[in-house]
């Protein structure tokens, strides 16, 4: 079955940097369109950055422009993402998620949390 497994997260200071990955097994990683989104607390979960199949087309939320960088592995069935500049606000919990036919699949998430 589908497992996505999310990691990389921790506590980091405003300013500071932090790299996602998101470990896909299960499906032919390499034919579908990846994302991240994030929970922050007490607030619904959010699209955060879309890559497609091949990596070369990718899309971010107004509040992840050029700060965030998603990419993507296909022999490594590994998608990333790059998070540069991490503010309070990007206190949550990232999930990476993958639609298969019209079935969602979750990871488990990975807490990253932005304090000095």
């Amino acid at each position: 079955q589908v497992q996505l497994v999310e990691s990389g997260g921790g506590l980091v200071q405003p300013g500071g940097s932090l790299r996602l990955s998101c470990a896909a097994s299960g499906f032919a990683f390499r034919n579908y369109a990846m994302r991240w989104y994030r929970q922050p607390p007490g607030k619904e979960r959010e699209l955060v950055a879309h890559i497609s199949s091949t990596g070369s087309s990718t899309n971010y939320a107004d509040s992840a422009k050029g700060r965030f960088t998603i990419s993507r592995d296909n022999a490594k069935n590994t998608v990333y993402l790059q998070m540069n500049s991490l503010k309070a606000e990007d206190t949550a919990v990232y999930y990476c998620n993958v639609l298969i036919l019209t079935t969602t699949s979750w990871g488990q998430g990975t807490q990253v949390t932005v304090s000095s």
